[in-house]
């Protein structure tokens, strides 16, 4: 179990190496934030009220400069409405069997096949459409 403290990094909990599979810490975390942060409409300075999370080291983390704890990640979930195990999953921490299952679609196929996007975009896109369809579901 993950203390609340836990840092997560590319290696794993507390150094232990994991298996670098499609879920772990990717660099896409911290745009994934800043567009859920977009999506809800909030300002920087709004998710770090709600989170008690200086809005410097918010910024920071949309960067990816840093890799939050835990209990950051489960903050910013909190605020944004997103469930806490996906932004775990994002950043590495969560196994993947404990992440949302990949769902294949017509609207994934769209998205992956559009060539007016970069494949960044293409990733934050599908991953923004799965966390819709499993809130939804």
């Amino acid at each position: 179990m993950l203390s609340s403290d836990t840092q997560v990094s590319s290696r794993g909990v507390a150094g232990v190496p994991v298996d670098h599979g499609p879920t772990d810490y990717d660099g896409l975390l911290g745009p994934y934030i800043r567009t859920q942060r977009h999506l809800a409409d909030l300002s920087l300075r709004q998710l770090a009220a709600m989170t008690n999370v200086s809005n410097a080291y918010l910024s920071q983390i949309e960067r990816g400069l840093h890799q939050p704890s835990v209990k950051v990640l489960r903050s910013i979930a909190d605020a944004l409405n997103l469930s806490g195990e996906t932004l775990l999953a994002r950043a590495g921490g969560a196994s993947p069997e404990q992440a949302p299952p990949p769902v294949s679609s017509d609207t994934e196929s769209a998205i992956l096949a559009d060539s007016r996007l970069t494949d960044h975009e293409k990733d934050i896109l599908v991953s923004i459409y799965r966390e819709f369809c499993t809130k939804n579901s």
